[in-house]
């Protein structure tokens, strides 16, 4: 049966960020600019990103959680999996005013994440290159990108999905303007942004892998026959 939400909330203060981002771009700008306009923002980051804001916030801050840590899980050999976990995606996909999700929030220890900052591995410029191998393509897909943008975009009845740095100044301004929360009517227009971005993503790999035959194999080397 399809789950048909008919109450939510317009303005949705900003509390647990979930942020993993290939192009970092204006990210310490974008960090300092939430901690300033919602005091009590906590971010859950992996790899790089990770890396990156702990220089932001600071060795020990009690603001930054590995994302490993969090789910009790830690990340696959390669980075391969790092946010795909039952965990990640109930704080995603839960429902403010679901009694049921609410169980399960605290039966497994979850938190709502407000907001998801992803940007995903830089397959169009990977495949760009005129010397590119159709491994070097395979290993630029981007998975739990792709998944966290679409889960949180779907759920923009309470989570709000930041893909592109050039939104970030915008987001700021009316988090500052509205004591550290967003409206229903800006997590839609982000919302639109989370699936076009992944639209535009999955089309690329489509036209890459399109263009490629048989002898674009040739760089693995192969076992069986």
């Amino acid at each position: 049966m399809l789950n048909i939400v008919e109450k939510i909330d317009n303005r949705i203060p900003i509390r647990n960020v979930l942020i993993s981002v290939s192009d970092k771009t204006g990210l310490e700008e974008f960090v300092s600019g939430l901690i300033e306009t919602c005091p009590d923002v906590t971010f859950y980051s992996t790899g790089g990103t990770y890396a990156a804001i702990r220089k932001i916030v600071g060795e020990d801050s009690p603001r930054l959680k590995a994302v490993s840590d969090y789910t009790g899980q830690p990340e696959m050999q390669g980075g391969l999996v790092k946010t795909l976990d039952f965990k990640i995606y109930m704080g995603l996909l839960s429902e403010t005013y679901n009694e049921a999700h609410r169980a399960d929030l605290k039966r497994i220890d979850a938190v709502e994440f407000d907001m998801t900052v992803v940007n995903l591995y830089p397959f169009v410029q990977t495949v760009s290159r005129p010397d590119v191998t159709i491994e070097q393509a395979r290993t630029n897909i981007d998975i739990g990108g792709p998944c966290m943008l679409r889960a949180s975009s779907k759920n923009f009845l309470r989570v709000a999905v930041v893909c592109n740095p050039s939104d970030y100044k915008a987001v700021l301004d009316e988090l500052k303007t509205s004591d550290g929360a967003l409206s229903l009517s800006t997590r839609l227009a982000l919302a639109k942004k989370g699936f076009a971005h992944t639209a535009a993503y999955d089309t690329a790999i489509a036209a890459f892998l399109d263009k490629q035959d048989d002898s674009a194999l040739s760089v693995y080397r192969t076992e069986q026959e």
